[in-house]
């Protein structure tokens, strides 16, 4: 691999480690205000909001200049958010304009990896990247979940830097100015981060056919056969994926009497879990047989159910391990059909473009709709049920879908051998 790849990962691994780290440092702000309850799943929806309302123009930013350009300027984006919140902006807002500097980030670190390296570089590439996201998500949840620790977070108050008046007094602010730090270590690697020598002109400025274009994308693989399958199975888990984030938290506290700092880590069982299933899937199972995991998608839902009789951390732990296993055994594969279906239709920007809309918007519905169930004062271990059998029916659903596909497609196979 060549150094600016190696560049590449540290901006991506800090950079990603400070937004994981900054949404539990925000969950504990909103918890400092009094705020209801219903708002900490809102962080996740003002965060994605970006990625799915420019979802058809990011790409065009990203393809305007040298993608490290962009990379420090999406960084830059997040710093500035961090200093909002640190001010004393509300969470929420906050929050949103880090997300903003996120859904300009994500085409930029996967399309400079096409410039950079030869294609059969790619793969490895892509798998470093998501590996090291992984990671940077378990060990941001950590990180957050430390810094709001009440020990911890009272040493580092008093620590005093001599003849300097930092003026940080809250264990909030505290929080966000080490985040910040971290966006600042992530911002100047991305000052390293080569210059490709590939020609960014764009060939199309008008929103209007940006738009049109991005619409015909999104209904072509909508459209397709199997593309249609893995992108539901995505959509599903990065949905499943944000509201369960949030499902945990509160499920903690209720069940195992865990407060913030201690409930952030088992998100990062989870994540342990996610990385685990997708070693397996990436030795086990080929893309040909990649449809053959959806059966998992339903049992994980069902095994979520299983959360509402525990109460004991020694069972919930492995408990989450599994379930964080599941998906990640089933998403990998489905992941890698959907990237291979999109090369073949549009090609990777536009497959990429069209897979985070539909990511995020799930995850917008998703962590809205829990968002509302909580506003309603529902007990977690109904919220918890709903969510199981959501995630089991859909699944269900989506596995009926292709069946059903497969006897379209035997049909005409059929049908043209008979002809002949």
């Amino acid at each position: 691999m060549k150094r600016g790849f190696y560049t590449i990962l540290a901006a991506q691994f800090f950079s990603a480690l400070a937004d994981n780290a900054l949404l539990i440092a925000a969950i504990g702000a909103l918890r400092d205000m009094h705020a209801p309850q219903a708002y900490e799943p809102l962080l996740k929806l003002f965060f994605t909001v970006s990625y799915v309302l420019l979802a058809a123009f990011v790409g065009a930013f990203a393809d305007s200049m040298p993608k490290g350009r962009v990379m420090l300027i999406s960084n830059g984006i997040k710093i500035f958010g961090c200093l909002t919140m640190f001010a004393g902006m509300h969470p929420l807002a906050a929050y949103a304009i880090v997300g903003l500097g996120a859904a300009a980030y994500s085409p930029a670190k996967y399309g400079i990896l096409t410039e950079l390296l030869p294609h059969r570089q790619l793969v490895v590439a892509n798998g470093w990247i998501e590996g090291l996201t992984v990671v940077a998500i378990i060990l941001g949840t950590v990180v957050g979940g430390l810094l709001v620790k009440p020990d911890i977070a009272h040493a580092l108050l008093s620590f005093d830097l001599p003849l300097i008046d930092t003026g940080i007094d809250t264990i909030a602010q505290m929080s966000i100015g080490i985040i910040g730090g971290i966006y600042l270590v992530a911002a100047i690697f991305n000052l390293y981060i080569p210059d490709t020598g590939v020609d960014h002109r764009i060939l199309k400025k008008n929103p209007v056919y940006l738009i049109h274009d991005f619409n015909h994308c999104l209904m072509l693989l909508w459209r397709d056969k199997l593309g249609q399958i893995s992108l539901a199975v995505t959509t599903l888990f990065w949905g499943a994926g944000a509201t369960l984030q949030f499902i945990v938290l509160k499920w903690a506290e209720a069940a195992l009497r865990m407060d913030l700092s201690k409930a952030s880590m088992l998100q990062g069982v989870v994540a342990v879990g996610v990385a685990v299933g997708a070693g397996l899937a990436a030795k086990m199972i080929s893309m040909r047989r990649s449809v053959k995991v959806i059966p998992l998608g339903i049992a994980m839902g069902l095994i979520v159910i299983g959360m509402n009789f525990i109460h004991d951390l020694w069972i919930a732990v492995p408990l989450l391990v599994i379930i964080g296993a599941l998906s990640g055994f089933f998403v990998v594969p489905m992941n890698a059909l959907l990237q291979h279906r999109g090369h073949i239709l549009m090609g990777a920007g536009h497959s990429i473009a069209v897979q985070n809309f539909n990511e995020n918007l799930s995850i917008l519905l998703m962590t809205g709709l829990y968002a509302l169930l909580i506003r309603q004062d529902l007990p977690v271990y109904a919220v918890i049920t709903l969510f199981g059998l959501f995630v089991s029916g859909s699944m269900f659903f989506v596995k009926k879908r292709h069946e059903a596909n497969q006897r379209e497609f035997d049909d005409v196979i059929l049908l043209d051998n008979t002809r002949q």
